[in-house]
């Protein structure tokens, strides 16, 4: 079997790139099998295809025009002409690319856990790498308010004077869409302390938009709030978890019951053993874990438990914003030095945004504000950015 699209990689070098947007497809309710897919084209006609909020192939311009047309659900006779014709490449071929490259994209979706780099066989970008236009995704911290108040003095209330409204919000789930950022991120503070959660979810499913919630779970072990959240869209949730915590417990097995990829966060502290926590946690049917430290000197506990988490198969999770406390995993890695260990990704494959629209890197930043997202164009705080 030749190697996908390698044979015609020269012919598409040589042609112009597709124009730049944000293209999404989602299947209809009644198909068998649900899939959501965002496509963004860049400007140099990479671009990056999101699988349903949980999978992103950062891909070159080769596989952006097979990707282009699988989004577009076209049909597969008019893409081999419509190619065949733009490249002058024998029709035939193009039909064994074209289907190759879809069956596994659809192999992809129907198992997420296969590695898409090993298993798609194709060139593909590294993340964080080449000029990108937007992010990938927005951390909203729609308030900073914590349900917990022994939590209180460490969210910083004191950075805004007020919270943004539901409709202010969602101008800015517009932003994020008119400008290719395909994925939120709901947390703050406790984000279920908005009762607009649920309408701002929904609002952000009705434009097309990827969201997911960081939340400590008391509220979503309620039947009636937890469905409402679900089937306004809300694509997955990492939970903070004490696992200390008989509640917590109960939290976590109702949520692994509902149709919803779930990550749950654990602090690893002096004196506690997490271990028999996670294997619990992977009998229950936990799909993922996201680990931090309490103090800066138990990194090689922490990794300890990263090589469990591989044992038990979990998938590890390591690039989205705790809720704010005393352990907020961003903050421990700025004490160690911003510049050495600020999270790769921040400030570039994600943006925050403060409760007031305030953009910061990440979490924590609060060093480096690249404006406001409601009162600043786009192009200066992305340009801020650099």
């Amino acid at each position: 079997m030749p190697n996908l699209i390698d044979s015609v990689k020269n012919f598409f070098a040589q042609k112009e790139p597709l124009s730049p947007g944000m293209y999404t497809y989602q299947t209809p309710p009644d198909e068998e099998i649900q899939y959501r897919l965002h496509l963004r084209i860049e400007n140099d006609g990479t671009g990056i295809l999101v699988i349903n909020a949980s999978t992103i192939l950062h891909l070159n311009q080769t596989a952006v025009e097979y990707a282009y047309h699988l989004i577009q659900h076209s049909d597969t006779e008019s893409v081999i002409d419509e190619i065949a014709k733009r490249y002058k490449i024998d029709h035939e071929h193009i039909r064994q690319d074209y289907e190759l490259f879809t069956d596994r994209i659809l192999t992809l979706i129907e198992t997420p856990n296969l590695d898409p780099v090993t298993y798609l066989d194709i060139e593909r970008q590294e993340p964080y790498s080449g000029e990108i236009s937007a992010p990938y995704r927005l951390d909203c911290a729609i308030t900073y308010e914590v349900s917990d108040e022994s939590h209180r003095e460490h969210a910083p209330l004191y950075r805004v004077d007020r919270e943004l409204t539901t409709e202010e919000w969602t101008t800015i789930f517009d932003i994020a869409f008119d400008h290719g950022i395909p994925h939120l991120l709901f947390t703050g503070g406790e984000p279920t302390m908005r009762e607009d959660l649920p309408e701002l979810i929904l609002k952000a499913e009705e434009i097309g938009l990827v969201t997911g919630l960081v939340t400590d779970g008391l509220r979503i072990e309620d039947d009636a709030y937890r469905s409402k959240l679900l089937m306004n869209g809300l694509d997955h949730i990492m939970i903070i978890f004490d696992p200390e915590n008989p509640t917590e417990w109960e939290v976590l097995g109702k949520v692994l019951e509902e149709d919803i990829h779930t990550t749950v966060h654990l602090t690893l502290r002096k004196g506690v053993d997490l271990h028999p926590y996670m294997q619990r946690m992977a009998e229950m049917g936990t799909q993922a874990i996201s680990l931090s430290e309490a103090d800066i000197d138990l990194t090689k506990e922490l990794q300890d438990l990263r090589d469990f988490a591989a044992v038990l198969q979990l998938d590890l999770v390591w690039d989205m914003p705790v809720p704010y406390s005393q352990n907020n995993p961003v903050s421990l890695e700025l004490e160690k030095g911003p510049e050495e260990h600020a999270p790769e990704g921040a400030g570039r494959a994600w943006l925050y945004i403060e409760p007031d629209g305030d953009v910061l890197p990440a979490q924590g930043m609060y060093d480096q504000v690249f404006g406001n997202i409601l009162s600043d164009p786009w192009d200066k705080i992305w340009e801020n950015h650099l």
